[in-house]
């Protein structure tokens, strides 16, 4: 397999932060360069020696930086994804000043070439019991009984291709319901709203905080045949923005999807719950396995009570009845 080298240029003070999510997007190794470090370094450690190198000496004008490793392939894509749209919103936080640059640059490769190049990795592939996952670009003309989603995630993230996906999505194939109404925050490329209404969901309200996110789920809801009156779309952070919550409609759902990070989710209990109608259900992914138990704890906190919990590859969704 080979791997893409990703470093981002940060401050000393955004180490923590961004270390914080890459491992929550499961990238577990990685290489802090700091310029303190080495100067600590040159002022105790590199008296005792006789000769050091020049360009050892250099690395104290380095930038802070964060560098680590990602699979050239559709994981690795949605891995990439997910980071730089992370990194997009430090940026225009009221702390994105204390973060440093914050870009991000990949070695021996444009991210343009990157950005065209990971189409060769996407291919028809079947998810759950009743899906396959089609790109838009991709014909597939095998008899199946299954359902056809087409999908194309352009700078989105949702391919189906993450196990995070996947999991969200056999899942919704056990508890969607033909009269049901259903809300998917954090759309992403609006997989996993195409796939309740595949499996007749009424209605999807799908809500993203990137504008980008919103247009390429519209675009996605359009290529696989929905109609306007079957879904809803909005941009916006609901943790911030109470007109959002108003709109989106509390009490008024029947299954609430939330395919985000462990952090997020945790932060959103009380909302997640409040968008529920009583005896709902909350199907929350994007969860590393060292959380899960945190995150099932924090949901049983505010009064879900967790089914079930499934498990690929060391990412966990959570079934959680309110």
């Amino acid at each position: 397999m080979n791997w893409l080298e990703v470093t981002i240029d940060t401050s000393k003070q955004g180490l923590e932060t961004i270390t914080g999510i890459l491992l929550q997007l499961g990238v577990t190794g990685f290489v802090i360069q700091d310029p303190d470090d080495f100067d600590e370094f040159l002022t105790y450690q590199g008296k005792t020696w006789d000769y050091m190198d020049e360009d050892v000496e250099k690395l104290k004008d380095c930038p802070t930086n964060i560098k680590f490793y990602l699979a050239e392939n559709m994981q690795g894509q949605e891995t990439f994804k997910e980071i730089k749209k992370t990194l997009e919103r430090m940026k225009d936080s009221p702390e994105g000043a204390d973060y440093g640059s914050l870009e991000m640059s990949l070695g021996n490769v444009n991210e343009e070439d990157w950005a065209n190049n990971w189409k060769k990795y996407f291919k028809p592939f079947e998810v759950g019991e009743k899906f396959v996952i089609k790109p838009t670009w991709e014909s597939y003309n095998e008899n199946t009984n299954r359902m056809i989603l087409e999908i194309d995630p352009n700078s989105s993230f949702g391919t189906g291709q993450h196990y995070t996906t996947q999991l969200c999505i056999e899942q919704l194939e056990q508890i969607i319901k033909p009269d049901a109404k259903v809300l998917d925050m954090g759309c992403g490329s609006g997989i996993l709203s195409i796939a309740t209404l595949l499996l007749g969901a009424q209605h999807v309200t799908a809500v993203d905080i990137d504008q980008n996110s919103v247009d390429i789920a519209k675009d996605n809801f359009i290529q696989n045949g929905m109609k306007q009156g079957q879904f809803a779309l909005h941009c916006g952070n609901v943790i911030a923005d109470e007109a959002l919550v108003k709109t989106i409609g509390q009490g008024c759902y029947d299954v609430v999807v939330a395919n985000i990070v462990a952090d997020v989710i945790i932060g959103m209990k009380e909302l997640l719950k409040d968008f529920l109608k009583p005896g709902g259900t909350l199907i929350a992914s994007g969860i590393i396995g060292d959380r899960s138990e945190e995150v099932k704890e924090h949901l049983e906190s505010v009064g879900f009570t967790v089914k079930h919990m499934t498990e690929k590859n060391d990412w966990v969704a959570i079934m959680a009845d309110f």
